[in-house]
């Protein structure tokens, strides 16, 4: 926690608004997209979708392939307890649907379902794409599932395996949006990153949660963000953004949001 708090007071200290960015690609995402204070109407099912799981007392078994839990001392938990304590907060929930009504992407692929929460922004914000999402813990994924089906979110497809499994036999040729939300260990984001680095096209982008989750995030972060084929980086503390439009020179950006 001493470590999250210190590089926020140091984020805080040189991150600006949209008034400081000098890239009109950057400067309209961050002032139309990111600074969006529109009241949208799929808010209201985004909400339903969080109010069933905080409704849900539910208890299920977690299997953990990542950092384990800062919150939780068991891996035997509540689905209310994980919704309102591990899950994407409503307003990175609602940042997150804009985000993809933004770019629309055509083909998306989020590491991480947990139960679901972020990847209903994902498909909400383009119903017409093709969303990939990727859960280790069986019982989370039914969880998820089912909040898929009840809520009619038809464009999800739902893989119950481990991060490196899926990659044995992922057939896509590129990703248009990468939400990586779901191992925060250095060396496994990186890995990631190759891996996706092939399915990437100029217009992709990928979206890295937790990016000070420790020391060793950041590294990778940093390690991400100065990356040759990365051209644009917006570090928003809790989100990382990298883009590879080729016809951007390389620039890297701190937003308060």
């Amino acid at each position: 926690m001493f470590y999250q708090i210190k590089s926020y007071l140091n984020f805080f200290l040189k991150s600006t608004n949209a008034h400081g960015v000098h890239s009109p690609f950057v400067y309209d995402f961050v002032a139309t997209c990111l600074y969006d204070k529109k009241l949208y109407e799929l808010y209201s099912k985004l909400k339903s979708f969080r109010k069933k799981l905080f409704q849900n007392n539910e208890v299920i078994s977690i299997t953990d392939f990542g950092q384990g839990s800062r919150v939780f001392s068991s891996n035997h938990r509540k689905i209310s307890a994980i919704a309102k304590n591990a899950g994407i907060t409503k307003k990175r929930q609602q940042l997150l649907y804009r985000i993809v009504q933004y770019f629309q992407p055509k083909t998306v692929l989020e590491l991480g379902t947990s139960l679901g929460m972020g990847t209903a922004a994902l498909s909400l914000g383009n119903t017409s794409a093709d969303i990939k999402t990727i859960e280790g813990c069986p019982n989370t994924a039914k969880i998820a599932k089912n909040q898929f089906e009840d809520f009619q979110l038809g464009n999800i497809e739902l893989h119950i395996k481990s991060f490196e499994d899926f990659f044995e036999k992922d057939s896509t040729v590129h990703y248009d949006l990468v939400y990586i939300d779901g191992n925060h260990q250095k060396d496994k984001t990186l890995q990631y990153f190759n891996i996706l680095l092939e399915k990437a096209t100029n217009d992709s982008l990928f979206i890295f949660d937790d990016i000070y989750w420790s020391p060793s995030m950041t590294e990778a972060w940093n390690e991400i963000k100065t990356h040759p084929k990365v051209t644009v980086s917006i570090d928003t503390f809790y989100w990382g953004f990298v883009f590879f439009r080729k016809e951007q020179e390389k620039q890297h950006f701190c937003i308060r949001l």
